[in-house]
């Protein structure tokens, strides 16, 4: 691992900062996936909010009720008790409306965020899968695993807790602003002049949480990242003991994390804390001011008592809106980041164009591959191949050779579509790869690679990678690649399970597995980059004997450092410095006495 601290890691690409209304509307295409649910979470508001705004009233009336000056028609001509128990059954019914609409409006409102959450995610994977090798080599694991997560889990939460729930907020302040002044003017615009200190605090302090936040969550995903490096290089880690100082880079990092999350605290408790002040405040005004209209006999004590109630009603739900702005602010910043992430162009595409496909349909299949001034550069102008011109003809097994950096690796790359050629075009069979499908070029040719990657799962999976294979086509594949030896050994044969990145098989017998994952394909083409350069002497003679039946009839490119294992092929061709310096057999080549011979007879002496 190296010294490097995490701080250093490469960003996402930054997009100018959007607003928080712009940032919304980039949900709303999931939002009318469910807009049924949507709109019977919102209609059922309207019933828990004139319930809630009701109850104060009915306190009030009772207050009035026992001084004996009811201003309700229906209980004037009533006694004592009847109307208490008039009053008790309809405080009760609001009660149960309220219970009843509003366990229903929160069980909705949570699926709904849910499904949101489930189809970003969903989306979000896809394009990920979708971007170009580049992208995943300037951009730490970790940074991605927190966006797909946490993020998405914070932007469920948008619609599950924030949206959804201020709209009940506002309905509910609404409903009581119209009730408290239909009741009595003054009283009501003490309670409403209130509101606009809150607001203007409520967005004052929003904002600072939002700065905090998304800092927080640039160090989570730091954090993130420096757990899944060193826990995939975990060996590294205790070869070298590095145990101490990478906790010390660890806990430098988790400790800026709890820093900026102590900000976020801050911020949302400055918000609660100044509405408990304000709410105090009100309810004191309207003690002062109820007092002396009571005394006018402008009002009497219930009604003074309902809107001590309604003081508190009223700024109870403004405690929840600022909570859920902080959830809001928290989801926005989640949005911010994965639209970073979904922002990110997907470089390597398939051409829809109705000539590409007339081409696709004459394609002869017979393995040619042809190289016509291809230019390639990983950074701009910093080329790693220049002008390079070759043909492969069909069934011609070929190999490339060269010093560390020569570009073969990128030749591979380029084949296979993982990037674009900066100038100059690659033709299989005669067909530009760009107007080839992915999917298509990719079945076209087997890969074999120096580090194969297992995934979890039984054996038989791992060969079928999810495609529809019979075990009888499994089986031939293993025959074919030798690879039907080891597997057999296991007690559960083929249905034996691999732990992650198959821990549980040597360094050959994960090679093996490889080599049947692309014989049950049947490839036209088959790359080997330094394919058998981890077997053991016995593994390796199984498998070269698995490759004279695999390159049978197959257009081959093998790329290899132990030369005395591509003596047998029909061309060399090596590279220098991303140029084609020499071509031709092992023979000729060490007649020219160049590169290639000095690299042999250097092979030979070591």
């Amino acid at each position: 691992m190296a010294d490097s601290s995490p701080l250093a890691e490469p960003q996402l690409r930054r997009r100018p900062r959007e607003n928080d209304w712009r940032l919304l509307l980039r949900l709303i295409p999931y939002a009318r996936r469910n807009r049924t649910l949507l709109i019977i979470s919102i209609i059922l508001l309207i019933p828990v909010s004139i319930a809630g705004a009701v109850q104060p009233l009915i306190v009030g009336q009772a207050i009035s009720l026992l001084q004996q000056e009811p201003t309700w028609s229906f209980l004037i001509n009533v006694s004592l008790a009847q109307g208490l128990n008039i009053l008790i059954v309809l405080l009760l019914m609001t009660i149960v409306v309220r219970l009843i609409f509003a366990s229903a409006q929160g069980y909705l409102v949570q699926k709904v965020g849910q499904e949101i959450t489930a189809a970003v995610r969903d989306d979000l994977f896809t394009h990920v899968t979708s971007l170009s090798t580049q992208f995943f080599e300037r951009t730490p694991v970790g940074r991605l695993v927190t966006r797909i997560t946490s993020d998405v889990e914070a932007l469920g939460d948008v619609f599950a807790s924030g949206a959804i729930g201020v709209i009940s907020d506002f309905i509910y302040i609404l409903t009581i602003v119209v009730v408290i002044f239909l009741r009595q003017w003054q009283l009501a615009s003490i309670l409403v002049l209130m509101l606009i200190p809150v607001t203007a605090l409520i967005i004052y302090f929003q904002r600072q949480y939002r700065k905090a936040n998304y800092q927080a969550r640039e160090e989570l995903a730091k954090l993130n990242s420096m757990l899944q490096e060193n826990i995939a290089g975990i060996n590294v880690v205790q070869l070298f003991r590095r145990e101490r100082f990478n906790s010390e880079m660890f806990r430098s990092i988790n400790l800026r994390y709890r820093k900026e999350v102590d900000r976020t605290i801050f911020h949302d408790s400055a918000v609660s804390a100044t509405l408990e002040w304000i709410s105090l405040i009100a309810i004191a005004g309207v003690l002062w001011l109820g007092g002396i209209l009571v005394l006018n006999k402008t009002i009497d004590l219930g009604t003074l008592s309902a809107f001590i109630l309604f003081a508190q009603k009223l700024f109870n739900p403004l405690r929840q809106f600022a909570e859920k702005f902080t959830i809001f602010q928290s989801g926005f910043t989640a949005i911010e980041r994965i639209s970073e992430l979904m922002s990110e162009p997907i470089e390597i595409r398939d051409r829809k164009s109705s000539l590409a496909k007339d081409k696709r349909q004459k394609t002869n299949y017979t393995g040619e591959i042809r190289f016509e001034n291809v230019w390639f550069a990983y950074q701009e102008n910093d080329y790693i191949l220049t002008n390079l011109n070759f043909t492969i003809r069909p069934g011609e097994k070929i190999a490339l050779v060269g010093p560390t950096g020569a570009g073969k690796s990128s030749i591979i790359r380029l084949l296979c579509r993982l990037y674009e050629p900066t100038k100059g075009r690659i033709l299989v069979d005669g067909v530009d790869i760009r107007d080839i499908p992915q999917a298509q070029l990719r079945r076209y040719i087997g890969v074999i690679l120096q580090d194969s990657f297992l995934f979890t799962g039984d054996i038989k999976r791992n060969i079928t990678l999810g495609e529809n294979y019979s075990l009888e086509q499994i089986k031939a594949a293993a025959r074919l690649t030798n690879v039907d030896r080891f597997i057999e050994e296991f007690p559960q044969g083929y249905n034996t399970q691999l732990r992650e990145r198959g821990t549980n098989l040597s360094g050959g017998q994960k090679q093996l597995l490889a080599f049947a994952r692309v014989a049950i394909r049947n490839p036209h083409i088959l790359v080997l980059d330094e394919a058998t350069s981890s077997l053991d002497v016995g593994t390796e003679a199984l498998i070269q004997d698995a490759l004279y039946r695999l390159l049978e009839n197959r257009t081959a490119i093998i790329i290899a450092h132990r030369l005395s294992t591509i003596r047998n092929v029909d061309r060399i061709l090596v590279l220098k410095k991303g140029r084609l310096v020499e071509t031709g057999t092992h023979d000729e080549l060490l007649e020219q006495n160049g590169l290639y011979a000095s690299l042999y007879r250097l092979q030979m002496l070591g």
